[in-house]
């Protein structure tokens, strides 16, 4: 999507672009500051970013401690099979397809009107192997064949909250039978207050999976602000030094959790299962202000 010319020669910003989707209102907004980035906003939350002349430019927080994920599950440039629950903008499909070519890819989203925007207005290299879905996250990971996956990444909100499905440890269960053995979680979580939600997500994790770490802003984990966490699960160890490393030196800083912090900040926190899941709690006012 080029800009106009203006007189003189200079290109003008681009407008933004809005539509009608599924989940809501939704508009692609310029960068100002990288001539062919957008940023996705559903319902006014910010949801991806992504960068066409850059695939591997992460600009949201939460999306470069999962694109961390992306780059240590493996030997660099190694090719994985990932299965991505939520689509959005294909931030990082897109990331994991440009540092990893030759991997293979499947998107699953519900907004097929969503999926469309981004088609027409962010079209993704042709050549990536990546396959999109329309449909229920769930529903579509329990289509998936045993043991497919080098790495499942979950990232699903409606209306901007996990929907209470994908929280449960029946949902976990699905996703450990499309792994790989050795194969790895990552879910973008939100939460905030006293953290309820996030607790019991990790107590759930921490029953389908051996090793777990967490990865967030320290405010937000000390429940002074409503803000991501990102939870990475495997049945090996996982490579907390390395993580723990680029999460500390992110634009944004974030703090890793994991061993003994990681079990006092859950303890007593119930496994989620179908018959007790809740969706996570909505945004505050102005949390993306």
């Amino acid at each position: 999507m080029a800009g106009r010319r203006q007189r003189g020669g200079r290109a003008r910003t681009p407008e933004a672009v809005t539509a009608q989707v599924g989940g809501g209102a939704a508009a692609l907004v310029p960068d100002r500051e990288r001539p062919q980035a957008w940023a996705l906003v559903v319902d006014g939350a910010p949801q991806s970013h992504v960068d066409l002349a850059a695939p591997d430019h992460l600009t949201f927080s939460y999306q470069r401690r999962l694109g961390h994920v992306i780059d240590l599950v493996a030997p660099p440039g190694a090719p994985l099979r990932v299965v991505h629950l939520g689509g959005g903008a294909l931030t990082l499909a897109r990331y994991t397809a440009h540092t990893r070519p030759r991997s293979t890819q499947q998107v699953i989203e519900l907004d097929t009107a969503l999926v469309d925007l981004v088609r027409a207005h962010l079209p993704w290299d042709r050549g990536w192997r990546i396959k999109v879905r329309g449909g229920d996250a769930r529903a579509g990971l329990a289509k998936l064949q045993d043991g497919w996956a080098d790495l499942v990444i979950a990232d699903v909100f409606g209306g901007a909250r996990t929907p209470a499905h994908m929280t449960s440890a029946e949902f976990l269960a699905d996703v450990r039978r499309v792994l790989r053995p050795g194969g790895s979680y990552a879910a973008n979580l939100t939460d905030g207050g006293d953290l309820a939600f996030l607790r019991g997500q990790l107590a759930t994790a921490g029953h389908a999976f051996a090793e777990l770490c967490l990865a967030a802003d320290p405010a937000v984990l000390r429940g002074k602000r409503f803000g991501n966490a990102v939870l990475w699960a495997a049945d090996r160890p996982l490579p907390t030094a390395d993580f723990t490393r680029r999460v500390a030196t992110d634009p944004h800083p974030g703090r890793v959790d994991t061993g003994a912090a990681l079990t006092a900040f859950t303890a007593g926190a119930p496994v989620v299962t179908d018959a007790t899941a809740a969706p996570s709690p909505p945004p505050p006012p102005g949390a993306f202000g």
